[in-house]
């Protein structure tokens, strides 16, 4: 069965759209607030995501971005924001599609149909555990047997990338492109330094990495070795 994640904090809209889904086939779970929504998503790893802006505890883009950290199932968007720049941070976030409330029954099933033909399964994992440290993807957080890792933004965008590509050779244009934008494709001494600092804080001899990996002349490469 196709696995529908709905995040919502209508009680009433929550209970229609359970209703309306299951009654079609899909196997439906709710939450009534982001943080429940990250920790559900985690556990199910859904087919689609149905997400509300308006959440009690944080702002559903959010619950996008978390998602969106290792999930790569269609994400949907219901908002009562109309205004273009909601919109805008929503897709720019991760979001698939977005949709205005009020809204129809026939037209939400419609676009959850059409999500699902364009979307895919996600291969990739909220938690990749390593025998040092482990990286939890949706609440952006890593931590070693010494407690959690504090890593700056860029550093943490840095490790997002390879682990998104474990195994696979990210290449430093590929990797610059992605942290700092198109203006930055050159810059690879950015790369040298974030990285010795990564391997720093996650490496237990930093000297010789066994999980973030160089490979000369060409980028780095994400190993996991996960237990």
């Amino acid at each position: 069965m196709t696995r529908v994640l709905i995040v919502d904090d209508d009680l009433q809209l929550l209970r229609a759209l359970r209703i309306a889904l299951s009654a079609r086939g899909y196997d439906v779970a709710t939450a009534h607030d982001g943080a429940t929504g990250l920790a559900v998503a985690s556990h199910m790893s859904p087919d689609l995501v149905i997400v509300d802006l308006g959440l009690p505890d944080m702002d559903g883009v959010t619950v996008v971005e978390g998602l969106r950290g290792w999930l790569a199932a269609p994400i949907i968007v219901l908002s009562a924001r109309h205004n273009e720049h909601a919109k805008i941070n929503a897709l720019d976030a991760g979001a698939d599609d977005y949709v205005t409330k009020p809204f129809g029954m026939g037209e939400l099933l419609a676009r959850v149909r059409a999500a699902l033909r364009r979307g895919s399964r996600a291969e990739g994992q909220p938690v990749i555990a390593t025998e040092a440290f482990t990286i939890d993807l949706a609440a952006k957080r890593v931590t070693t047997p010494g407690g959690e890792v504090r890593l700056t933004p860029t550093e943490w965008h840095l490790l997002e990338v390879l682990v998104r590509n474990a195994g696979r050779l990210v290449t430093h244009k590929q990797l610059l492109y992605e942290v700092w934008g198109p203006r930055y494709e050159t810059e690879v001494n950015y790369l040298r330094v974030h990285m010795a600092n990564l391997r720093r804080k996650l490496e237990p001899d930093p000297s010789r990495p066994r999980h973030l990996i160089t490979d000369p002349g060409l980028g780095y490469r994400f190993t996991g070795d996960q237990v």
